[in-house]
């Protein structure tokens, strides 16, 4: 006996599994699957108009209230030197002593030209003389005195304010040729800011103002306007207004580094947290991503002043909206984004 064996043709054999395949009802082709993109998830808050103080602040150098430079009309040698830097001074307290030798030889002429005025109007009522003499001498005498009077106040000079001497510029031995002290008055001192001149109408004589010194950290003292200056810088569109600081303890000295805060009355503007604030890169713009209706807007804004951990909003954002506080990286302005938590 012997096996029968079976041959089977390639192109048959294709055919067999192309039926067995039929028969079966699978597939092998993969099932179309569609990816649903994750919208970004962002938390907000709801923002309102609030009713904000009108804060401005201005830095300025404290100066003091008045400034005089001691010296003399004429040069003269100096004698003597009273005081010195830092001497507290009162008015009319004697500073600096000159050198009276021209005063003597000035009052030995006045008496020699008034023996010969006096003779001169004499010889005019015997009929001996001229009007006119007289009254040359008499021109002559007035002017002489004058000049004396002048040398007799410019030998001792005295102090014109209550204050403290900040310079001395002399020796006793030297000719004078410019300020020889300088005193400074420190009660009260003063500071000049330059405000914008649409603060023009807000800003007046009395009005009270807050200051810091950065010598003294957040200490606060207390200024007020003594005079606002008529009219605007039209280099800088600004104005300036001047402002008294009482000093009583003279704690606050001229030179000082001064923050002058302005209160300018009351407006209501939008209030937005500071993290919903966008600094724009490259540049000094800012930006707030309001959301509506399930999308999202990047809106320019322009900031007021700062509120603790807010930001007054002068433009670019409405009240009642919704403001991104958290999720911005993902954003771009008119895409949709999911609300994590309100």
């Amino acid at each position: 006996m012997y096996s029968k064996r079976v041959f089977i043709r390639p192109l048959a054999a294709m055919m067999i599994v192309a039926a067995m395949t039929a028969c079966s009802g699978s597939s092998n082709e993969s099932a179309t699957t569609t990816t649903v993109e994750e919208l970004p998830k962002i938390e907000v808050k709801k923002v309102y108009t609030q009713e904000v103080n009108q804060l401005a602040e201005y830095t300025a150098t404290v100066e003091a209230f008045k400034t005089n430079n001691i010296s003399t009309s004429t040069p003269n040698r100096i004698k003597d030197i009273l005081v010195d830097v830092g001497y507290k001074v009162v008015k009319g307290q004697k500073l600096v002593v000159l050198d009276n030798v021209n005063i003597d030889q000035l009052k030995v002429r006045i008496d020699n030209m008034e023996r010969e005025y006096n003779r001169a109007v004499q010889l005019l009522e015997i009929g001996g003389g001229t009007q006119q003499a007289v009254d040359q001498l008499k021109t002559e005498l007035d002017a002489t005195k004058r000049q004396y009077d002048n040398l007799v106040e410019n030998t001792v000079l005295v102090s014109p304010i209550n204050g403290v001497v900040t310079a001395r510029n002399y020796d006793p031995g030297d000719m004078t040729g410019g300020a020889i002290l300088t005193i400074e008055q420190m009660r009260p001192v003063k500071v000049l800011v330059n405000v914008s001149e649409n603060e023009f109408t807000k800003v007046r004589k009395g009005m009270k103002t807050t200051i810091k010194l950065d010598v003294y950290g957040d200490e606060e003292f207390t200024g007020t306007v003594t005079l606002v200056h008529p009219t605007i810088n039209p280099a800088t569109r600004t104005f300036t207004v001047e402002i008294e600081i009482n000093n009583s303890d003279e704690r606050v000295r001229p030179g000082m580094f001064a923050r002058v805060q302005m209160n300018f009355g009351k407006a209501d503007h939008v209030v937005v947290p500071d993290r919903a604030v966008i600094k724009q890169t490259g540049s000094g713009d800012r930006y707030v991503y309001t959301f509506k209706d399930g999308v999202v807007t990047f809106n320019k804004v322009e900031l007021g002043q700062r509120i603790d951990n807010a930001y007054e909003v002068l433009s670019g954002v409405e009240n009642g909206d919704d403001v991104v506080v958290s999720g911005h990286s993902r954003l771009t302005n008119g895409c949709k984004a999911e609300i994590l938590s309100k």
